[in-house]
């Protein structure tokens, strides 16, 4: 039988999203069993695959951590400590299979003894003399000159640099890279799991490991009772996988899941954007980070008490700093003290997170994004989240805006550069026209682009009017229901 590879380590050997596999198994290129996939038919189904060079899949991470504003970390290897803990783990399983095919070659060997008992009876033995004869050939052949299946060769390596986890009961998946703890690789991989302080205070990153074996690399105050040790829990922020786990933990659903908090964070960085825009940077204790889903906003109230709803415009696998894209108008007295009044380390607070403007993770249809104006602060987090789940087989981006408005337009291209399955159009608008004339040119567009838009899901980002027209429209437009989602920023 052939050795089966789950979708997410395929996806990673050839470079390609899961997503990617999972359009070519609908289409009947792929073959899949239970959700897996031989090596033998991933290398048939891309052929150009070249093992040596992994420069392609280097670069989608280079972009992805830099799209993410994490620190590119410092060292990719486990600690030594974890490294060894897999090579051995590694020399065991070895060790396995050698005593297994020592066993069946002494099999071998003693059916030979029993056939050349046989030549006695005259009938048989023409048959057995062939079977021996067959036996002792195949004995003597052995395996040489067939070389490894190159894509398990690639395999092998890639179980000594991360460990593969597979999450119960939901059936997520993820790696763990370098030294991350197990919630660290989880948050960065897109999933919603429980947590709370992140540094092993509170207990509420549990899981029980049901399959594998875990270290401990961080210190924990918490205190497990002997009856969750003797089940197999852990806490996920200060353990890491020494090899492949199957753990048991609680996941986020949806956005009913998320619970309301309050923090006070600190100002990081108050950078310009534009004339007009401003990026806040707030930056969370590390024992009380912010939960969120990507889509989600807060409040926030600056010293003095001005308050306003802002969406967050970073991704939720970076819990502890927290991007918003502040635009002056007039009359805005938050923005005005965003802009000249807010100084680095000052202390804002956040309640939140709210709103349901969230990525349908269910589904894994292509997506397109739609962001007017400042609505790119909620669909950059979307990106970035789904970026992070490498589901989706593309994703499209169009950002209307009027004038210089595409202010990150610099990091929308380099996404676009690096990332095959990545598409962005700018589109200018005029400013006297009223926001449906807007979007039915951004319909025409859509329609050029993709004739079956009832094949995607579309997220819709943008000031309230605005929204409310491009809901209508494409609704009108035969997009289902379920496959449309929109977010007003005046909600």
């Amino acid at each position: 039988m052939p050795q089966l590879l789950s979708l997410l380590r395929a996806a990673r050997l050839v470079g390609v999203s899961r997503g990617a596999l999972q359009r070519k198994i609908r289409d009947g290129e792929l073959a899949a069993f239970e959700g897996m996939v031989a090596a033998e038919d991933l290398l048939r189904a891309y052929p150009e695959t070249k093992l040596e060079d992994n420069a392609a899949f280097e670069r989608i991470e280079r972009i992805k951590d830099a799209a993410f504003s994490r620190r590119v970390r410092e060292r990719v290897l486990p600690s030594s400590e974890v490294l060894v803990a897999r090579l051995t783990e590694m020399s065991r399983e070895r060790a396995q299979v050698q005593a297994q095919l020592d066993y069946y070659r002494a099999l071998v060997e003693q059916v030979q003894v029993k056939l050349r008992e046989l030549g006695g009876a005259p009938v048989p033995q023409a048959a057995a003399t062939r079977l021996l004869a067959w036996l002792t050939h195949g004995l003597e052949a052995g395996p040489q000159g067939e070389e490894p299946q190159p894509l398990l060769v690639q395999d092998g390596f890639l179980r000594i640099m991360t460990a593969h986890v597979l999450v119960k009961p939901g059936g997520r998946e993820f790696f763990v890279d370098g030294n991350d703890s197990l919630l660290e690789a989880a948050l960065r991989a897109g999933l919603s799991l429980d947590y709370g302080c992140s540094i092993g205070s509170c207990g509420k990153c549990k899981a029980r490991i049901l399959s594998g074996e875990v270290q401990k690399v961080r210190h924990s105050d918490y205190g497990l009772t002997a009856a969750e040790k003797s089940a197999g829990v852990v806490l996920m922020c200060c353990n890491t996988a020494v090899v492949d786990l199957v753990i048991e933990a609680r996941e986020a659903h949806g956005a009913a899941d998320m619970p309301l908090q309050h923090i006070e964070a600190r100002v990081k960085s108050v950078s310009p954007m534009g004339e007009d825009m401003r990026l806040l940077h707030l930056q969370t204790p590390r024992t009380n980070r912010l939960r969120f889903l990507a889509g989600q906003s807060v409040s926030l109230e600056l010293p003095g008490g001005l308050a306003a709803s802002c969406a967050v415009a970073s991704c939720p696998c970076d819990d502890r700093n927290l991007q918003f894209h502040v635009r002056r108008r007039a009359g805005d007295a938050f923005a005005e003290r965003v802009f000249d009044g807010l100084k680095s380390a000052d202390m804002v607070r956040v309640e939140g997170p709210r709103g349901e403007f969230v990525l349908n993770e269910e589904s894994h249809r292509p997506l397109i994004f739609i962001a007017c104006e400042t609505g790119f602060a909620p669909i950059k987090s979307l990106i970035e989240h789904a970026m992070a789940l490498d589901a989706a087989e593309t994703l499209q981006l169009y950002w209307i805006a009027t004038g210089a408005g595409h202010y990150l337009d610099n990091l929308c291209r380099s996404w676009s550069d690096a990332l095959d399955n990545f598409r962005y159009s700018p589109l200018a608008a005029d400013g006297a026209l009223p926001e449906e004339a807007v979007m039915q040119g951004v319909l025409r567009q859509l329609a050029q682009d993709h004739p079956r838009l009832d094949d995607y899901d579309v997220y819709v980002a943008g000031p309230g009017p605005f929204a409310t027209a491009a809901e209508f429209l494409l609704l009108d437009h035969g997009l289902p229901r379920a496959q449309l989602a929109v977010g007003s920023l005046d909600a």
